[in-house]
C-alpha cells in the first residue's frame, strides 16, 4: 500500500488531509471527531481578539447554491456553491487554552496534529495569541491574514488586508515567527493579483510554508425576490474554485519553490489529488465536511491511497507537483509545440445525426459534405475543442499533417467510388 504520510512544514502528517479552519473544527467535540476519521491535522477555527468577528459568528448565515443560484434541498451535489458569512470563534481566545491542551493531546495519541488559526488587529495581539496558542502544545501555528491591518501598520492601511501587502505580510509574519519557536503558515487571500508575491514576502518572513487560498468575497443574488441572499456580500468557496486555487498553487510551487496547503475547491480524492500534482503538499478540506458531514473524511483519504495504488505510485511524495513540472508557461514554449491535426474515424461518426464538431470549429477545418464530416489540415489549428465534445470518440489528433490529409483524400475517394458503384447499380 502507498505510503499516505508527508513532511510539511517540519512536522510529519500520517496524511496530506487536514480539515480547515471551519465550523467542523470549532469546538472539542468536532475537532476529536476529525481525528477519529483520519485527518492528518485538523486546523481550529480562528481564535482571535477583534471583538465584531467573534460577534458575527454567532450571526452566520449560510446559503448552499447550485449551478442556476438557487438554493440547494436535500442531496449536494459536486458542482455546489458554499456562500456563508461566519466570523471567528466566539468565545474569548483565554478560553479555548484548555481546549488546545486537549485537542493536542487527543491528536497526539492518535498519530494527528493541531494546528491555531490565530488572528488579531494589533501586532502586540498577533505576538500574545501566538505564544498563548504554543504554550498549549499545538504542532504548529496558521495565521489567518485575510483580516485587516493591524493598528499602527501604517497610513492608508485601514481596511486593506495583510494578504493584499507582501511588505506588511513580511513584517507581521516575521514579527510572529520571532516570538514562537513552532512553525507558521500564512493563509493567503484569492483577493489579489500579487498572492504570489505575497507568498514569497511570507516566506521570506520566515514562514514554514503558506495556505493557498482562502475564499473569495462574493455577491449572490435570489432573482424571485430581488434581494442578496443572506442579506448581502459573504465568502464564496466550494469545488467551482478548484482551477482558480490551482492556478496559484502551481504559480507559487514553481516560482518560491515553498511548502504549500492548497485550500478552497476539495470535494473528494480526485481534487486532492490535483492539489499535489500541481504542487501543494497537503490540502486543506473545510466546507464539503459540513455538507456531507466529517464522516466524509475516509473517503478521501482512503480515495487518494487506492488512486496511488491502482497507479503504481509508492508515496504521495512521487506526484508532488508532477504536473506542474509538465507545464508550459512561456510564449515561446507554447509556439514550438508541434501543430496538431484533426483525423476523423468515418466507422464511429455518427453524422448526420450528430453535428456537435462543426457547430464548435471555427476555423473552417470540419465541413458538413454530403454523407460525412470533411476536413480541411491546411486551415486546422490543433486546438482539439473536436476532440473533446466528441460524444462517440470518433476523433484522434496526429502531428503528421501528411497523414491527415491523405486519411481524408482516400475517404473522398472511396465515398465516391462507393457512390459511382450505387448509381451504376441502380442503372442496371
Amino acid at each position: 500500500m502507498a505510503d499516505m504520510r508527508i513532511e510539511f512544514s517540519g512536522i510529519t502528517l500520517k496524511n496530506p488531509i487536514i480539515v480547515a479552519s471551519a465550523e467542523p473544527s470549532n469546538s472539542l467535540v468536532n475537532i476529536k471527531q476529525c481525528i477519529d476519521y483520519g485527518a492528518g491535522a485538523v486546523i481550529t477555527k480562528t481564535i482571535g481578539d477583534i471583538p465584531g468577528m467573534q460577534q458575527l459568528t454567532k450571526n452566520s448565515k449560510y446559503a448552499i447554491l447550485n449551478d442556476q443560484g438557487r438554493i440547494i434541498k436535500g442531496k449536494v451535489p459536486r458542482s455546489f456553491i458554499f456562500y456563508s458569512r461566519s466570523g471567528y470563534i466566539s468565545e474569548p481566545a483565554e478560553d479555548w487554552i484548555s481546549i488546545l491542551k486537549e485537542a493536542q493531546a487527543y491528536a497526539k495519541a492518535n498519530g494527528s496534529a493541531i494546528i491555531a488559526n490565530i488572528a488579531s488587529s494589533t501586532l502586540q495581539g498577533w505576538i500574545e495569541l501566538a505564544k498563548m496558542c504554543e504554550n498549549c502544545g499545538v504542532s504548529m501555528l496558521e495565521v489567518n491574514f485575510q483580516c485587516p491591518h493591524p493598528a499602527g501598520m501604517g497610513e492608508g492601511a485601514d481596511g486593506t488586508w495583510i494578504a493584499q501587502d507582501p511588505e506588511v505580510t513580511a513584517f507581521v509574519t516575521r514579527a510572529i515567527v520571532e516570538a514562537v519557536d513552532i512553525p507558521v503558515m500564512v493563509k493567503l487571500s484569492p483577493e489579489t493579483n500579487r498572492l504570489t508575491e505575497v507568498a514569497k514576502a511570507a516566506i521570506d518572513g520566515g514562514a514554514a510554508s503558506v495556505a493557498v487560498n482562502s475564499r473569495f468575497v462574493g455577491f449572490a443574488v435570489d432573482i424571485e425576490t430581488a434581494e442578496p441572499y443572506i442579506d448581502g456580500p459573504a465568502g464564496v468557496g466550494g469545488p467551482w474554485a478548484k482551477y482558480i486555487t490551482q492556478r496559484w498553487i502551481n504559480e507559487v510551487y514553481r516560482e518560491v519553490g515553498c511548502h504549500i496547503s492548497g485550500s478552497n475547491g476539495i470535494f473528494d480524492w480526485r481534487d486532492a489529488i490535483e492539489f499535489i500534482m500541481s504542487g501543494a503538499r497537503a490540502m486543506q478540506v473545510g466546507s464539503v465536511l459540513m455538507l456531507k458531514g466529517i464522516e466524509w473524511l475516509p473517503k478521501v483519504i482512503e480515495g487518494m491511497a487506492r488512486f496511488l495504488d491502482d497507479h503504481g505510485y509508492a508515496d504521495v511524495a512521487s506526484i508532488h507537483g508532477i504536473a506542474s513540472k509538465k507545464a508550459l508557461t512561456t510564449a515561446p514554449e507554447l509556439f514550438a509545440v508541434e501543430p496538431l491535426y484533426t483525423l476523423i474515424d468515418h466507422d464511429k461518426c455518427k453524422f448526420p445525426k450528430c453535428k456537435i464538431c462543426t457547430r464548435m470549429c471555427f476555423y473552417d477545418s470540419l465541413k458538413e459534405g454530403q454523407d460525412y464530416i470533411q476536413t480541411a489540415p491546411d486551415t486546422c489549428i490543433g486546438c482539439e475543442l473536436c476532440l473533446n465534445v466528441c460524444p462517440f470518440d470518433a476523433i484522434t489528433m496526429t502531428a503528421d499533417k501528411e497523414l491527415a490529409l491523405k486519411s481524408q483524400q482516400t475517404f473522398d475517394e472511396n465515398t465516391v467510388e462507393t457512390n459511382v458503384h450505387t448509381a451504376q447499380q441502380g442503372l442496371q
